[in-house]
Parts: structure tokens; C-alpha cells; sequence
């Protein structure tokens, strides 16, 4: 059964958004490749913590995540409910986030059109 960001095994409900993102793609990719969903579950949640851990933690004051949001692209503050502002194309959003990340000492994690995460800077 793949998961989502709505719909996840309950070990994953108190890790962080981005962690939890993370090792529900890796969880859903190994039970494609055959593996056993507890054994999926396990090297997921390992796997998603050494990745978002790698990040630069100096850079983890605010964080902020550019999502597709009703048809165009949102940056939205991780852990708020309401987006910070919308724009029509992912590159408008992308220059506003970069900005961000610039003068708030925060970092931006891009996320792609599915929900995945593209990358984090």
C-alpha cells in the first residue's frame, strides 16, 4: 500500500515534516522493489533522517518549502497551516524563496509537481 503525506505508518507521525516526506518517497520506493513493509518502514525512516540531517543545520533558524498549491506554485513556512505567498510559475516562486533563505538565515526545500522533495538549499 503506498503512503502519503496524509495517509502513513504511525512510526513516522513525530518526525519532522520534511523527514517524514522523505521517508515516505524512500518507503514507497522499496516496497516497489519487493521489500517487506516493516522492513520498507525501518531503512525509510533511517535512511530519511541521514538525508535531511546531512543538511547544513546552520541554516535551519526558519525553514521554508515551495509547493504546488491549486494550479501554481506557494511558498509556505514549514509547520504553518496558510502559504506565505502564491505565484503563477514555479520560477517567480523560486527567485522569492531564494531570497528568503537569503535574508533570513533559513533554508528552502523545493518540492516537485507530486509532493516530492526536488532539492533544499
Amino acid at each position: 500500500m503506498p503512503w502519503n503525506k496524509n495517509d502513513y505508518p504511525p512510526s513516522m507521525k513525530n518526525l519532522t515534516e520534511s523527514t517524514r516526506t522523505k521517508a515516505i518517497e524512500i518507503a514507497n520506493a522499496l516496497l516497489k522493489e519487493g521489500y517487506e513493509e516493516g522492513r520498507a518502514i525501518s531503512i525509510a525512516i533511517s535512511k530519511a533522517k541521514e538525508v535531511t540531517n546531512s543538511i547544513d543545520t546552520s541554516k535551519n533558524d526558519v525553514t521554508y518549502h515551495l509547493v504546488p498549491h491549486s494550479g501554481e506554485w506557494a511558498i509556505k513556512k514549514e509547520n504553518s497551516k496558510r502559504v506565505t505567498e502564491v505565484f503563477q510559475t514555479k520560477n517567480e516562486a523560486l527567485v522569492k524563496g531564494n531570497k528568503l533563505v537569503k535574508n533570513n538565515n533559513a533554508r528552502l526545500i523545493v518540492h516537485k509537481k507530486d509532493g516530492t522533495i526536488d532539492r533544499v538549499s
